[in-house]
């Protein structure tokens, strides 16, 4: 009987009507008045903070506020860092591919290459099949082949396309052959006789991506050409552009000398490679 007394005094109290009213103070005329249980109190404070905890989370997860929470990325943020780790990633590659290429280039040039055994007054040993073991002798048609192509081909060292020009290529210097390109001796190159301190030219447009002192072949300078032209002059006395200069056909880039323990007098030695391969320099340049 206790217990069912309590419960009907809670439920009277939960149920007891109250009255809220809004007098002016000074007519103490009654403006809004609203009757109230405990009960309906109750049950409005808990939808009002149900619908503000819903509101909340509404904001949070469908507008940019999130973004300002510590710890909570949009997707696009994480998509664009994704493609900023991946164009991160390949320029590391790159960067390394481009550092052991040139790593490589010092190195044959500085002759420190163990494993190869080749003529140092050239960049590489292009060819790693001995020429003493092939029979080199031209057949007939052989030669009327080889006359008509290097008659099409003269001064130019670029494949003939629709879409490209020839291209004639300047002389570096002018003056008497005294060694010309022989690949049975890997002498990549010809030696072009000069009086010292000769202007050095430029052979075509291009970059220089080597211009330093080596003890074997002096002062040396490399230039890279369109097309996978790569022209190379040893044994100058002195160098007139760093690493990096863009330079123009003709343009002065040395000055002849006799420098390097690999010289023998005053003279160019010049080089052409053509997509990682010598050419002889006398079928696309007069130096006479």
């Amino acid at each position: 009987m206790a217990n069912k007394n309590k419960q009907k005094k809670f439920s009277k109290k939960l149920l007891h009507k109250y009255r809220l009213v809004v007098l002016n103070e000074d007519t103490f005329e009654e403006r809004f008045a609203i009757k109230l249980t405990r009960l309906n109190v109750f049950v409005i404070l808990s939808l009002g903070t149900i619908l503000l905890i819903a509101g909340t989370i509404f904001l949070i997860a469908f507008t940019s506020l999130k973004e300002y929470i510590p710890g909570y990325s949009s997707t696009e943020l994480k998509k664009k860092a994704t493609v900023l780790n991946y164009k991160t990633d390949s320029l590391q590659q790159v960067i390394n591919l481009n550092e052991q290429y040139y790593a490589s280039i010092k190195k044959v040039l500085t002759g420190d290459v163990s494993t190869v055994e080749f003529n140092r007054d050239s960049i590489v040993d292009a060819s790693t099949i001995d020429p003493s073991d092939l029979d080199l002798a031209p057949t007939k048609e052989d030669s009327l082949l080889r006359e008509l192509v290097d008659k099409e081909d003269k001064y130019n060292v670029f494949e003939t396309t629709t879409s490209s020009s020839n291209f004639v290529l300047f002389p570096p210097v002018n003056g008497t052959i005294s060694e010309g390109y022989n690949l049975k001796e890997k002498h990549f190159a010809v030696d072009v006789v000069v009086a010292k301190d000769t202007p050095v030219k430029a052979t075509a447009d291009g970059t220089v991506i080597f211009a330093e002192w080596t003890a074997e072949t002096g002062y040396v300078i490399i230039i890279e050409h369109g097309s996978e032209l790569i022209s190379v002059y040893k044994h100058n006395a002195s160098i007139t552009k760093q690493q990096g200069d863009l330079v123009k056909s003709g343009e002065v880039i040395a000055m002849a000398g006799n420098t390097g323990e690999l010289t023998t007098g005053p003279h160019l030695h010049f080089e052409l490679w053509k997509k990682g391969y010598p050419v002889n320099p006398t079928q696309f340049i007069d130096f006479n």
